[in-house]
């Protein structure tokens, strides 16, 4: 099952940082860590792999949905997180607020961009039908970790950091990420961005920052 898997995301002058809720600055893509012999190689459990995802309108209202992991690896050295790379499979794409079996293809066709009149309004999967994520670096911040990692959608990559409760056993590797926030445009997903598109009527902005929580479980 161990897959070597591309990075889940250059512009260096526009890259984004997640570091708390609510909270955004940015910083420039880094370079992965070159791991050592003797790191341990952990491969995706993809059924116990998930993003979850809120995005929503300025004037009110929303929805939330989910995000699947295709594959994936991490590498630890003594017990300590030191890298991984993983692949979001971007047709996964679910939205899971609605019950509506109607109402609810049309909004993840339109997510995903499944007509031609529609493909670049936001993910464009018939293009783009993954996206990457490497981790650069894992960071202590008086005892709280923050995980750092290029980020790549729709062929552009930037940085992005949040922190995480990150666990390595002898079998398994848990991530679980607090939630956090990316600027989707930076990654050219512009659909009525209030900051892209000008004159947008007020009850049809979308909110530029979608939310994100992500669950990773790995084993040897």
């Amino acid at each position: 099952m161990k897959k070597n898997v591309l990075a889940i995301v250059a512009l260096a002058a526009l890259s984004f940082t997640a570091c708390k809720k609510g909270e955004t600055t940015s910083t420039a893509t880094n370079e992965a860590a070159e791991q050592t012999a003797d790191a341990v190689v952990y491969n995706v459990t993809t059924a116990a792999s998930l993003i979850n995802w809120e995005a929503n309108k300025l004037a009110g209202g929303g929805h939330t949905g989910t995000i699947s992991i295709q594959n994936g690896e991490v590498f630890a050295t003594d017990g300590v997180l030191t890298g991984g790379k993983f692949v979001i499979d971007m047709t996964s794409i679910n939205v899971t607020d609605l019950t509506d079996p109607e109402m609810k293809g049309n909004l993840e066709a339109h997510l995903k961009g499944t007509t031609e009149e529609n493909a670049d309004h936001f993910f464009n999967t018939s293009q783009f039908p993954t996206s990457t994520f490497e981790i650069t670096n894992v960071l202590d911040n008086n005892g709280n970790q923050i995980i750092e990692g290029n980020l790549t959608m729709k062929g552009t990559t930037h940085s992005i950091q949040f922190p995480a409760q990150v666990n390595v056993t002898d079998t398994e590797v848990t991530i679980n990420s607090e939630e956090f926030e990316i600027d989707r445009t930076l990654w050219n997903v512009n659909y009525n961005s209030g900051s892209v598109i000008k004159d947008l009527a007020g009850d049809k902005v979308i909110n530029d920052n979608i939310k994100l929580n992500v669950a990773i479980q790995v084993a040897k």
